[in-house]
């Protein structure tokens, strides 16, 4: 990636204002009430929002560039058989964080996206650095950028997610939550032009593998999965 390029994702973080691609924009928290109650809806909803996680060495964070959609009754889903100890978050409230070991190698950040009761959840696949790109890359021992946020495990390394944070309210003010990059005058988008959203099928399932159910910003060197999935939308 070259220098300009890299400056385009990196951000510097000034007093309540971050800086991005040259332009000072406000990070607002979201609000519960902002959030879709549905999967699907989330899952869209999604791309292009801020995650943020507060650290005793400072924080990190990443504008979000694909989610996964798992929405009730799915069989691909961790909640398709009922609730457990180690799905119970996806049965919380929308806006919650279901945290699970994948593989036995590495955590996944999700978000659940139903009402109290019915399981559901997003999977966040990958995010674009924002703040603390060295801590970042401390976390995930690499200086190369696009090497430490695209796709789960990546990213759920760069930001220092574990299953101490499943089940955390993101509404809470938390250790980790969710935002939105504003203009100065608070009058809308400040990064760049509208985020073409592009869908496909999920990736690395074997149910229900042919819905369309991965969103992603079109065009983001952070995008992960093969080449070919970049072609549907």
């Amino acid at each position: 990636m070259s220098r300009r390029k890299q400056q385009q994702v990196e951000a510097k973080e000034t007093g309540s204002q971050v800086k991005v691609r040259g332009a000072h924009a406000t990070l607002r928290r979201l609000q519960l009430a902002e959030l879709p109650h549905d999967t699907v809806e989330l899952a869209r909803f999604l791309i292009g929002k801020i995650i943020v996680r507060e650290l005793p060495e400072g924080r990190v964070s990443g504008r979000i560039v694909e989610t996964e959609a798992y929405p009730p009754g799915d069989p691909a889903s961790h909640h398709y058989r009922g609730p457990t100890p180690r799905n119970r978050s996806m049965f919380l409230r929308h806006g919650h964080v279901y945290v699970y070991f994948n593989y036995g190698a590495h955590f996944m950040l999700n978000i659940s996206s139903e009402k109290v009761g019915v399981g559901g959840g997003v999977l966040i696949r990958a995010v674009a650095p924002l703040e603390g790109v060295e801590l970042m890359q401390k976390h995930r021992k690499t200086k190369r950028l696009l090497d430490l946020t695209r796709g789960p495990g990546r990213l759920a390394a760069a930001l220092r997610i574990d299953r101490q944070l499943d089940g955390l309210d993101l509404f809470s003010r938390g250790p980790l939550w969710l935002g939105e990059l504003r203009s100065r005058k608070g009058m809308g988008r400040s990064d760049g032009p509208e985020i073409l959203v592009a869908k496909s099928v999920r990736i690395g399932i074997t149910r229900a593998a042919g819905q369309l159910l991965r969103f992603y910003e079109s065009g983001n060197p952070f995008v992960s999965g093969p080449k070919r999935l970049l072609e549907k939308n």
